[in-house]
């Protein structure tokens, strides 16, 4: 019974599906044509009488409808998304002469041939893909690595532009009839918030005294990746869908057409976007959009240029990274003039000083700045920098605050020179410079500035991984003394965990987890996380294939370092340095008491001795990242693309591109299971 009439179930499907397709219609005419036909009241009305219709009959619900676009509840994390193709970056031009340098390697690679470009906005959001079967909403992931994103099915939902079922196309554009819907559609595009919603937002945050978003982008990644849809459906993300990466029973041939075809079928498609036979044209367009971006209701930091022919696209293929056949172009940075208030001295995890100017806050490129990072000493010197300057500010690829130079004609007089302190600010201790380095450094090694960045790093993806020992818990755990260096993380206990703020029971032993997990650790994770001057990822990865263990790594001289490939002068000292520091082998001891002292098989001492071996799609029993240390263990070398020295690829579930490109070199594919069997698991 609704508002006091019996209705039955066939009748009230009947009402339920025409409500939603009013719904729809207005929702689309809103949020993607700006062009609303109803008022709010009589829109609420709408989906009141929908949402009591589908109380009365819930067995009615469907994912689709306009009520479930903040649905479910509080989620405990994001699961992992393997894109079927890898969402690329794109490579940066920086000048107009970078344009007219694209353009002659793409005419270069294709001879002869005529070339259109399509140009964008490059709009200042978080990329997403999104996945739609039969016309209904699946899945939506964030780009991640680009390999692999994060699943924000539940909060792409609230974004009211992102349709949760497709409108039909006019034209006959699939193999199915006119008025169809792609079997299967991926698409990439951009959340982002406006300027309008982002003021409003941090209006809000200050009223509350919650701290501010820097910028619309941080502000739209915040928002997204909120684990409660309900926060995310609140903060009025926007979109615009920009690309169509995969779709069954239809062909396109170009990008423009592309683009028509996603208006078609009702996502929102930025209008500012041309189309060019001739670079000039291009960048007389990308001129205009940047003089005119201001007054754009939404942040760009530059723009789009893409070969237009998809056939053509395809032959000119993409780099590791990059393809070959897109190129962003990057806004000369916006500059601003503001006085320097202060300059204080920040401590990193490696004991380097770093002076900092704190400015009278200034709005430039799209968010408020209030400092900027002066380098080192000699950078203060060049370019002159005192306090209570006033200074010209920009940031460096509209992201990092620079300043470009001094304003001394609006010198009084009463400006006051910055010089490094002789000892650290944080612990004391004394403050050396070695020659050759423009660096200044903390020799404390107790300090707790750079305890504090190394148990940060130690923590860190990258490095042990251990989730959920972020900055916030850090701090605190310093505070209350419960932990010195690394090693300490390994004897905390349940009961010193419940008393930090904020952390109950069930945080508490998800972190021990944690912590526990990352004692298995292959020994590149380990020799990256502890933070060796010069030794990064890969250069840990040299060491472990090399020396096995840290034992033997300890032990070693700085000629026997010299002697590995890619292990020069400077790493060799470094390493060496680092290991015969009585502290150092405080650590290890306690690290090696705590379980945490992994081995590594030396390359070619494992059944994938001397294969190259190239992963494609999602496995069941690996991560991408644990996957190629397994083969890395094992005596292979785990590869990114199909070459012709390719030994095999390994194929799990959604495969991308590589398998195609394996096809068509002849190179042999394998299952996980083939796999597994191979390695003797």
């Amino acid at each position: 019974m609704i508002g006091g009439i019996t209705v039955d179930i066939a009748e009230a499907r009947q009402k339920i599906e025409e409500l939603r397709e009013r719904i729809r219609h207005h929702d689309y005419l809103y949020y993607v044509l700006d062009r609303p036909e109803i008022s709010d009241a009589e829109y609420d009305i709408l989906m009141r009488r929908l949402q009591e219709l589908e109380t009365a009959f819930p067995e009615l619900i469907t994912p689709d409808s306009p009520t479930q676009r903040v649905g479910g509840g509080v989620l405990a994390e994001f699961g992992k998304v393997q894109h079927r193709f890898p969402m690329l970056s794109l490579a940066n031009a920086y000048s107009e002469d970078d344009l007219r340098a694209f353009d002659r390697r793409v005419r270069s690679l294709l001879p002869g041939e005529p070339v259109e470009y399509v140009v964008e906005l490059k709009i200042d959001g978080l990329s997403i893909g999104l996945e739609y079967r039969e016309g209904l909403f699946v899945r939506g992931a964030t780009r991640g690595d680009g390999e692999v994103g994060e699943d924000v099915t539940e909060n792409i939902k609230t974004v009211r532009s992102i349709p949760l079922r497709l409108r039909p196309l006019r034209s006959n554009r699939t193999e199915r009839a006119a008025g169809a819907v792609p079997a299967v559609l991926e698409v990439r595009g951009e959340v982002y918030m406006s300027k309008a919603a982002f003021e409003e937002l941090n209006a809000e945050r200050e009223a509350r005294g919650e701290p501010l978003f820097a910028n619309p982008r941080n502000a739209a990644a915040g928002s997204l990746r909120q684990l409660d849809p309900r926060i995310t459906a609140s903060r009025k993300l926007d979109s615009f869908i920009y690309q169509i990466r995969y779709s069954e029973g239809m062909e396109l041939k170009t990008h423009w057409e592309a683009l028509a075809v996603l208006e078609e079928l009702g996502f929102k498609v930025n209008p500012e976007r041309r189309l060019f036979s001739d670079i000039d044209e291009v960048i007389a367009f990308c001129r205009e959009e940047g003089e005119k971006r201001g007054e754009l209701p939404y942040e760009i930091d530059g723009m789009v240029i893409k070969v237009n022919s998809l056939e053509q696209q395809e032959r000119l293929g993409t780099t590791a990274k990059s393809p070959r056949w897109a190129v962003a172009y990057k806004f000369p940075a916006e500059k601003v003039v503001t006085r320097v208030r202060d300059i204080i001295v920040q401590v990193g995890r490696t004991g380097v000083l770093t002076p900092t100017a704190i400015l009278e806050p200034v709005r430039v490129a799209g968010s408020t700045v209030s400092r900027a990072t002066l380098h080192n000493e000699d950078v203060i010197r060049e370019k002159d920098v005192r306090i209570g300057d006033w200074v010209v500010l920009q940031k460096a690829g509209d992201v990092i605050p620079e300043i470009v130079e001094v304003v001394k004609e609006k010198r009084t007089g009463e400006e006051v020179p910055f010089s490094l302190p002789k000892r650290c600010p944080v612990c004391g201790a004394e403050v050396v410079r070695l020659p050759g380095e423009a660096a200044s450094r903390c020799t404390g090694v107790a300090c707790p500035a750079q305890i504090r960045e190394g148990l940060i790093h130690f923590a860190s993806r990258d490095a042990m991984n251990i989730e959920g020992l972020g900055p916030a818990i850090i701090d605190q755990l310093l505070a209350a003394g419960l932990v010195h260096d690394p090693a300490d993380l390994y004897y905390l206990t349940l009961d010193q965990l419940l008393g930090l703020e904020r952390m109950g029971e069930k945080s508490a032993s998800n972190l021990l987890a944690a912590i526990d997990r990352s004692r298995s650790n292959p020994l590149p994770r380990l020799l990256y996380a502890l933070g060796i001057r010069y030794v990064g990822e890969r250069v840990a990865q040299v060491l472990a294939e090399h020396f096995g263990s840290l034992e033997a790594l300890s032990r070693a001289t700085a000629e026997e370092l010299l002697a590995v490939p890619e292990i020069g002068e400077k790493i060799a000292q470094s390493v060496v340095t680092f290991f015969r520091q009585e502290q150092t082998q405080d650590l290890l001891a306690r690290l090696a008491r705590a379980g945490v002292n992994p081995r590594m098989e030396k390359p070619g001492s494992g059944p994938l001795e001397g294969m190259t071996i190239v992963v494609t799609g999602t496995l069941a029993n690996f991560g991408r990242k644990e996957i190629e240390e397994l083969i890395a263990s094992l005596g292979g070398r785990a590869a990114s693309s199909v070459s012709k020295n390719t030994t095999f690829v390994l194929v799990g579930e959604k495969p991308g591109s590589k398998l195609e490109r394996a096809r068509q070199l002849g190179i042999r594919t394998i299952s996980e299971e083939e796999f597994l069997r191979l390695i003797g698991r």
